[in-house]
């Protein structure tokens, strides 16, 4: 067997996604399972909630028992050394407080926490006190990634510049997360500029923004990217830079995709290449 051979068929690490379905297969445990194949890294996932969703929005929302999450958790721990988390929809205070009882327990290393609460379309996918993330997970963090919306509910105020989110990630930050991502994907301009508070320093990442409507998912991606980068043992703030880069480079190759009604998804894919496909 040669070197490459070898290296294509190395035991890849394990990293887990706790989050809900998407039906429409461009966010969630989809996108996040997408991510992660597209990395290289074995996917498992434990299913917080199942949604009917597209291209167009969420139309109906379930969420899955504590009793369920927790057992989902059991068998994946029980089973697989798992190298990173991330969280995506957690639905509300229960199952929060039953993922933190995990990371509590030194289960879930490398947290990367998605405080997802509000879909892209507007529609709500957090029942509670959006705080309560920041007392269950903060200190639990690896990394915690709002976007501006998720920023502005955790802290109770306005974010609207680049020193807002600046100091906003500095707030966060005293919560307990390692490292802090504001996203700024959602404040228009022509560059997409992230601002990372990581171990006291800061630092601004920007992008080129892609001309595209398919950005649908971008954060599950984003975070997913993150965690199998640090399952890569990538150092933390090369994974958050590599995996910004990740998904630029995937809103740009499905830029011209028409996959439903509305914003589409993102091509997890675009880097990979297979000799026999």
């Amino acid at each position: 067997m040669n070197h490459r051979t070898a290296e294509r068929h190395a035991q890849p690490p394990v990293a887990l996604t706790i989050a809900g379905s998407d039906s429409g297969g461009g966010a969630g445990i989809q996108a996040d399972l997408h991510t992660f194949a597209a990395h290289r890294v074995h996917g498992t996932s434990v299913l917080t909630a199942i949604t009917a969703q597209n291209t167009r929005g969420v139309t109906a929302a379930e969420a899955v028992s504590a009793e369920l999450v927790r057992a989902q958790l059991d068998a994946v721990l029980g089973d697989f050394t798992v190298a990173a988390v991330k969280t995506g929809m957690l639905g509300g205070g229960e199952l929060l407080k039953a993922v933190a009882e995990y990371g509590r327990g030194d289960r879930l290393p490398n947290l990367v926490v998605d405080p997802v609460m509000v879909t892209t379309t507007g529609d709500s996918l957090f029942q509670g006190d959006p705080a309560a993330y920041l007392g269950e997970l903060g200190p639990l963090a690896t990394v915690l990634t709002p976007n501006l919306a998720e920023a502005r509910q955790l802290l109770g105020r306005e974010i609207a510049t680049l020193d807002d989110m600046r100091e906003a990630a500095r707030a966060l930050a005293t919560y307990g997360p390692r490292a802090v991502l504001v996203k700024g994907g959602h404040a228009g301009g022509e560059r997409s500029v992230d601002v990372l508070w990581c171990d006291g320093q800061m630092l601004d990442l920007a992008a080129p923004r892609v001309a595209t409507r398919n950005d649908h998912g971008t954060g599950c991606t984003l975070a997913s990217a993150i965690a199998a980068r640090l399952a890569l043992e990538h150092p933390l703030p090369q994974a958050v830079a590599g995996a910004k880069a990740y998904v630029t480079e995937a809103l740009k190759a499905a830029a011209d995709w028409r996959l439903g009604l509305g914003p589409g998804p993102v091509h997890h894919h675009h880097g990979r290449k297979s000799a026999v496909l």
